[in-house]
Parts: C-alpha cells; structure tokens; sequence
C-alpha cells in the first residue's frame, strides 16, 4: 500500500490537478474577454445546469444563502410569517429567514434518513405559516410526495434548500426522475468549493418552473430592478461572477462521474463498517438517489463518537461533526424558547453523527485506511 501521511474530508487540490488543463483554460477566457460580471460564461452556465437537471428555469446569485433569501423574497414571505425548517440542519435557511423578519418554526427529522419527517410537520402549522423547506441533507432527498401533499392541503410554499444533493433524482413516486430542487415552487442550491459541483470561490442558484415567479427572482437578485435603474422592489445584489461561472462549467460535464465516484467510495465505507460493531453506515432513502455529499455514519453515543474522532486525528485524518449542536438549541435562536428534549432525534444525532472523508478524488485504497484506523474493540464490548 502506497503510504497515506494525512487525510482532508475534502481534496479540492487533486480535483483541480484532475481538471487543470480544462479549468485554466476557461479562466484564462476570461480573463482575456474582461467581462467579470454577467460574462457569458453566466448565462451559459445557468442554460446548461438547466439542461442538466431538467428545471425549466436556472438563476445564478451569489451564494446558497443568498439563494434562500431570494426565495423567500419572491415569494412575497412578510415579516412574521412562519416558516417550518428542520432543525437538524445547517444555518442558512433559519439564518436567511430571521433576516427577514420571518418566523422559524423548528421541527425534528428522521431517525433514519436525517431528513425532515413529514409527520412531524401538520402539528406546526398555524393560519401564520407560509412555507416549508425541505433540506435534502448530506446527498439524498425528502419524501417529497408527502411533503409536498401537506403542502397542497394547507396551501404552503414548498422550497426546496437542494445545496447537498445536486445530481440526485427522486426514484419512486408521482415525481420519479425528476431531479431534486426541481419539484418545490423554488429550489435553491449552493456551489461552495466542497459541493459536489463546487466553484473555486463562493456561488449559488435558484431552480424555478414558473415564469413568473422566475422573473421576480431575477429582479430581486439585481436590486429590485428589470430595467436599469428602475426599481420595482427592494432587492439585492447577488451575483454569480464569471469567473465561477466559467470553472462551473468545467466541472458540470464532470458532475456524474464525480457522483459515480463518491457513491463507488460509499459502498466501500459501508462494506468494511458495516463488520463493525457499534457503526450504523447511512442509510439509502427510498425515495431518491444518494449523491453522498457526506458520508455520515451514527454511533451508539457521544463517548464512542469522540473517541473515534480522536483515533482518526491521531492517524492524521481529518473528519467532521455535522452538525454539533441542534439549531434550537443555539444561542441565536433562544428566541424560539425551545429546551433541550424538543426535538430528541435531531438532539441525538448531533450527539452520534460523524462525517468521513467523502469527495470525487476517494480511491478503495483510501477507504480502506481509514476503515483500518477505526477501532471499537475496546470501545464496545
């Protein structure tokens, strides 16, 4: 075996050696052209991810927050709207929401998938809630069908935060073959470098089906503004800059060989953990296709979690808690007055979760010595 002195949970470096002689090409274009912002790398790039996942319509912005942001604005969403997010889940949803002046109405997820549970969600609605998001954490979907029912059935916004699972499509249901972010009135996604189709700086996009709706959003991410200096609402500004356009572009037509990638490296991970006693790999969904933009497995308790962590670290591999601490329970979020107990599965899994290194450059070999480094003989007995 080849020596392993160290190990990121991503490796962004040997994805660009990878794709060098495309990416810097594609960089150098523009560089030459000069046209930095709204370049035609842009439009080319929101025409071809169009293509890709089969949304009728696709508008870069800034960034995934600024993503979430600009659909609640579109979508007309008022300050004391309520808003129903997991609350197992990064902070981008509730964060954009409190901005607004909206409401944050946390509820609990899946034991299984970490997904939010659907059933949890009729319980939350009042005449004040508006929207709900449906995060599809760590590569894999929502069971969008019943998600989108109870939204139907009380006249609710489904939004979509799609940013871990691009490339995914649902597999069974009134929506298979459809690709997430692609099914709520708005999906929204984030090209942050460690996303499976990551930029080499900060970049996001909306998905949407309606025209509409598509034309607000375009306005609401330049200033509030169709024409020039004409302002019909109060907007942002968010743009995705050519230059991350241009790389996007690059890395889109390598978007399923990435995904074929991490899925071959998951299976592996799963085979030899699954020998251990006291892991639980990921489950697979039902309901949609694993992208694996994390591969998280759960362990027996926190005292186990830690002590693996540490193996790992001592071994120079790096791994990741997503996420520590339940949003709830987050200082920011006090306000909600929710204690500790509100929500027992998401509460737990911040506990149990571990994530491992997971990234398109993952060899067997790789797996392998990460597997060999993980040692619960004289945890679990």
């Amino acid at each position: 075996m080849t020596t392993i002195k160290s190990i990121q949970i991503v490796d962004l470096q040997s994805q660009y050696q990878r794709l060098k002689s495309e990416v810097d090409p594609a960089v150098q274009e523009v560089m030459t052209d000069g046209n930095f912002i709204n370049g035609k790398q842009v439009s080319q790039f929101a025409e071809e991810l169009s293509s890709y996942t089969g949304s009728r319509f696709t508008i870069p912005c800034a960034n995934g927050t600024d993503a979430l942001q600009l659909a609640y604005m579109a979508l007309d969403l008022k300050q004391g709207d309520e808003i129903i997010i997991p609350a197992f889940n990064y902070v981008a949803a509730a964060e954009a929401a409190c901005l607004l002046g909206l409401t944050v109405v946390f509820t609990d997820v899946d034991p299984v998938s970490f997904n939010i549970d659907p059933a949890t969600i009729e319980s939350k609605i009042t005449p004040a809630t508006k929207a709900v998001v449906a995060v599809h954490l760590f590569g894999q979907g929502c069971d969008l069908e019943a998600i989108s029912s109870i939204c139907e059935k009380h006249n609710l916004f489904l939004i979509e935060d799609n940013a871990q699972a691009i490339g995914a499509e649902m597999i069974q249901g009134k929506f298979a073959g459809k690709k997430l972010g692609t099914i709520g009135h708005i999906g929204t996604t984030s090209f942050f470098p460690s996303k499976n189709l990551g930029c080499m700086g900060d970049g996001g996009a909306l998905f949407c089906q309606d025209e509409e709706l598509t034309a607000r959003i375009k306005m609401m991410a330049n200033h509030g503004q169709k024409v020039k200096y004409h302002y019909d609402y109060v907007g942002i500004n968010s743009r995705l800059d050519t230059i991350q356009a241009a790389i996007l572009r690059v890395k889109l037509e390598h978007l399923d060989e990435f995904t074929k990638a991490r899925q071959k490296a998951a299976s592996s991970y799963t085979r030899i953990l699954k020998e251990k006693k006291g892991i639980t790999p990921p489950a697979i969904s039902p309901f949609s296709t694993h992208v694996f933009h994390q591969y998280t497995i759960l362990f027996e308790s926190n005292e186990t979690r830690n002590r693996v962590k540490s193996q790992l670290q001592e071994a120079g591999i790096q791994s990741m808690i997503y996420y520590p601490s339940s949003l709830h329970l987050q200082k920011a979020y006090a306000g909600t007055n929710l204690p500790t107990g509100s929500f027992p599965v998401s509460e737990s899994l911040c506990e149990r979760v571990l994530s491992l290194p997971m990234h398109s450059e993952m060899t067997e070999e790789i797996v392998e010595f990460i597997c060999s480094k993980i040692d619960l003989s004289e945890i679990v007995r």
